[in-house]
């Protein structure tokens, strides 16, 4: 297991030599006040200030971030708790969302946002709300869902009419 842990004035940023975060042959950039890895389970745990950003755009905050590995060592699932936030794309339109958990699956492209979800489409100020919200990336589409709370899924969004 490796550790790492941040300086008072320096951010820690990780750039895992022994795990390929090569995303789709896009550089991935994880910074953390502390990071334990371990080879063996294919499990890295991020904590603390975590920020992980894929790309121009995409990213992913939160204060606890767990990600998985596969035996080629290329990350098949991040899930992100206590104050997950993301950015990404979905059909060229800005999203950004936030919920008590966040996974995501590259391989899928698939968010799941999951307790207190919400999502907004940047360009329109579309706004929706549920307990579960599943974005689709590879086929641009996504779901909301009202689940144990009793408060229905809800979408806002404007209408022009001429």
């Amino acid at each position: 297991m490796v550790l790492y842990r941040r300086s008072k004035s320096n951010k820690l940023i990780v750039l895992f030599l022994f795990f390929s975060l090569n995303l789709f042959a896009e550089q991935v950039e994880v910074m953390a006040d502390k990071v334990s890895a371990d080879e063996n389970t294919m499990i890295s745990h991020l904590i603390g200030n975590v920020y992980v950003k894929k790309g121009n755009y995409d990213t992913l905050n939160a204060n606890e971030v767990t990600i998985y590995f596969n035996k080629d060592k290329k990350p098949i699932k991040y899930v992100a708790t206590g104050n997950a936030r993301f950015k990404g794309i979905l059909k060229n339109k800005h999203y950004d969302g936030k919920a008590n958990k966040i996974t995501y699956e590259p391989q899928k492209k698939l968010y799941i946002l999951s307790g207190n979800a919400y999502l907004h489409e940047v360009e329109t100020k579309k706004e929706v709300f549920g307990d579960l919200i599943t974005i689709d990336q590879l086929n641009g589409a996504y779901k909301v869902e009202s689940l144990k709370s009793k408060r229905p899924a809800r979408l806002i969004f404007e209408v022009n009419e001429k």
